[in-house]
């Protein structure tokens, strides 16, 4: 690896998240190359409410772990700093003390002693509410209000920190940076930020890397080195199979956002209009022009709460006269399994909600499906059943049993038997989860609304 730019700051990149797998070479060849740092993140909002809503992790602990102690073996060789946001998938306070104690776990096994910084940013209901009543709270489409009954109903709350914590810590004598819910760039974005590298600079390569070899031309092939200076950054793989591109790299903005050129962060917007991505070998791209427009500080804030359990059953269907008028044949179920779900049981069609999603015609995105298409070979048929408990979804889809699994697409046809997948056939799923939140708090600056807490490794883990 070797560099243009002058005076920057180097930060490996090894991951897009924690537990999806590093290569210990990636992260020693970066180091090689005279890293000053290793960030990553942790978490997501991608799978969904249940990881906020339970505090769990989306990623098994032993995946997690074995990140970790390449990570925190590398830091301890290197003597660099580790940061890594949005611990435990949703960044609440159960999921970073849940990290923290794998992070202490490594350190005994392995005789390490870090000094660690936790960064909490879980907020309390009754403090959002007020906030909220002091018009502090902006609802963010498509939500509308910001009720204190929106707050009250949430299992957690998290607003999701930029680079000030991270900072902080690190002033602070912090070895590995640990952090609740962060912006994916803003982690990234830390170090530079401390070290003097230009505000823009800092968090376009905080943007272009925060999915590790996302930007490379070979997505699973490792990491990234970002290397960030005043006025521009180069971004690199830590491999040698992959090579960062123009294209590769400027696609990146389109990542998970709807402006390509206009990505919101805790106080600014960062403006890539002017950007301009050139490569400087077959491996990488140097990127400058980019812009940061200082706002007002305002954090995200995500909630989520239980909404009810559900009940499963699946069913392959190959009947070519269904398969011809798939359409027709799901609105007539959905009709059916309604009105027999009411008359045999006596519920108002208020009290449980029927789904059905034919898989292999349009499941995915539910939308209609273009006049005049190709039958398919096949579809599978899934039955979801919600309902306030999970003995009521489940007795739901007892009833509605005989319906699914033998419905001819007409009346006067014998009865068809369709392919169930389990017995017994109903899968229970259990608790439902719901976002709550889609707001910003507004605050002061962005230490506000997080709390510090530091660690020594010889600490016992909480277990």
């Amino acid at each position: 690896m070797s560099q243009r730019l002058k005076d920057t700051v180097n930060i490996i990149v090894p991951v897009g998240a924690l537990g999806v797998g590093i290569r210990e070479s990636d992260v020693a060849a970066g180091i090689a190359a005279g890293a000053h740092g290793i960030a990553c993140d942790a978490g997501s909002t991608d799978s969904g409410p249940a990881y906020l809503a339970t505090g769990r992790t989306k990623y098994s602990r032993a995946a997690i772990k074995e990140d970790m102690r390449i990570l925190m073996l590398a830091q301890a060789r290197a003597g660099i700093p580790l940061l890594i946001g949005s611990c435990g998938t949703s960044g609440c306070d159960m999921a970073l003390d849940w990290t923290r104690d794998v992070a202490l776990e490594i350190a005994r096994e392995h005789d390490l002693h870090p000094r660690i910084a936790l960064l909490y940013s879980e907020q309390q209901p009754a403090l959002m509410a007020k906030y909220a009543k002091d018009g502090r709270v902006t609802p963010l489409a498509p939500m509308t209000d910001a009720g204190a009954d929106l707050f009250a109903e949430c299992e957690h709350i998290v607003a999701l920190m930029g680079p000030e914590p991270y900072v902080a810590a690190l002033q602070a004598g912090a070895d590995i940076v640990l952090g609740g819910r962060t912006t994916d760039t803003a982690v990234l974005a830390a170090l530079p930020l401390l070290h003097g590298a230009g505000v823009a600079s800092a968090w376009h390569a905080g943007k272009i890397a925060e999915c590790g070899g996302l930007c490379t031309t070979h997505s699973r092939e490792g990491g990234v080195m970002i290397r960030v200076g005043r006025d521009a950054f180069e971004v690199e793989p830590l491999g040698t199979v992959s090579r960062c591109t123009p294209f590769t790299v400027s696609a990146h903005m389109l990542y998970e956002n709807s402006d390509p050129f206009m990505l919101h962060e805790p106080g600014g917007v960062l403006d890539v209009t002017a950007a301009r991505y050139d490569a400087v070998d077959e491996r990488t791209v140097m990127v400058s022009g980019s812009n940061f427009i200082s706002k007002p500080y305002t954090m995200k804030l995500e909630g989520a709460a239980r909404r009810g359990f559900q009940t499963l059953m699946l069913v392959g269907i190959k009947d070519p006269a269904v398969l011809t008028e798939i359409d027709f044949f799901v609105e007539q179920m959905q009709r059916v399994l309604t009105q027999r779900a009411v008359a045999a049981m006596g519920l108002n069609q208020n009290d449980f909600e029927i789904s059905l999603r034919p898989y292999g015609w349009n499941a995915v995105d539910g939308l209609p499906v273009e006049a005049g298409a190709a039958a398919p070979r096949e579809i599978g048929l899934l039955f979801v059943a919600t309902a306030s408990s999970q003995e009521l979804a489940t007795q739901i889809a007892k009833t509605c049993n005989p319906w699914f699994f033998h419905l001819p697409i007409k009346q006067e046809q014998a009865l068809p038997s369709y392919g169930f997948a389990f017995s017994p056939a109903e899968i229970e799923k259990g608790q439902v989860y719901e976002f709550k939140l889609n707001h910003v708090v507004h605050v002061a600056d962005g230490l506000e609304l997080v709390r510090t807490v530091f660690v020594e490794a010889k600490e016992h883990a909480h277990v």
